[in-house]
């Protein structure tokens, strides 16, 4: 789930769990070399989802080969940037990235390939099949970073931030872990705010303004935050705690 709305391509017949999707799954065709990173390196490395009568039974740490620290998932990763460097940082962090866009995946396999990363896993596809299956208090962080925005006032109901999903990110990070969002959009910023503020299990950390028109210090810039600076669009970073 990017803020990239180029040649977008509404895919209204994938329903086969009754979950909608809207969005791209492939841009241009991908070169030989990124077709077989798909075919090859992307199955060793896919999350299963886990079937209905296992739902809240997938433990990120069945996922990796040695124990980790602490296990960390990014919902809608675009081209992965922000992943891999969070990975390379943090190597006894376990990485889940979700990104239904091939593309996308093709991307960071390339990275993961290039950099010798063994501590992330992917799940290429909506990841709201993936989210019932984690275990309850899985994750330390939740990433969700220049979603879609869906700017259509009859399109917002598309939009990843909603109560149910608020819901499930507190179901799914531990006591103290944080939930991090970030966008260019006021009208979602605004949305995810007055969103947020009806769940009591989250604290928005922010004390100043700076806490969120600055980029938190352990995030690089990612493509999104990129392109909308050059518009001359401004970035909010939300964060919110885990009660």
């Amino acid at each position: 789930m990017t803020d990239n709305n180029d040649n977008k391509v509404e895919n209204d017949n994938y329903d086969e769990h009754s979950i909608r999707f809207y969005g791209r799954r492939l841009g241009r065709p991908l070169k030989p070399q990124r077709q077989r990173l798909i075919e090859d390196v992307l199955p060793s490395l896919r999350v299963p989802v886990p079937g209905e009568d296992r739902a809240g039974s997938l433990d990120p740490a069945s996922l990796f080969d040695t124990p980790k620290s602490a296990y960390w998932l990014e919902i809608g990763f675009g081209g992965g940037e922000h992943l891999a460097a969070q990975a390379a940082l943090n190597p006894d962090v376990g990485f889940i990235g979700c990104e239904p866009f091939v593309n996308g995946v093709a991307s960071l396999l390339a990275v993961i390939q290039d950099q010798n990363l063994k501590n992330i896993r992917l799940f290429d596809d909506d990841v709201r099949y993936l989210l019932p299956g984690f275990r309850d208090g899985a994750f330390e962080q939740v990433f969700l970073l220049y979603p879609d925005p869906w700017p259509k006032k009859k399109h917002n109901r598309r939009r990843m931030i909603n109560d149910e999903n608020i819901t499930t990110f507190a179901r799914i990070l531990s006591p103290g872990g944080e939930f991090r969002f970030a966008s260019d959009s006021m009208d979602y910023i605004r949305w995810t705010l007055s969103s947020m503020a009806r769940n009591t299990e989250f604290d928005w950390t922010a004390k100043r303004p700076g806490d969120w028109r600055t980029r938190p210090a352990d995030m690089i810039q990612t493509r999104y935050e990129t392109k909308a600076r050059a518009k001359g669009s401004d970035c909010v970073y939300l964060r919110y705690a885990r009660v």
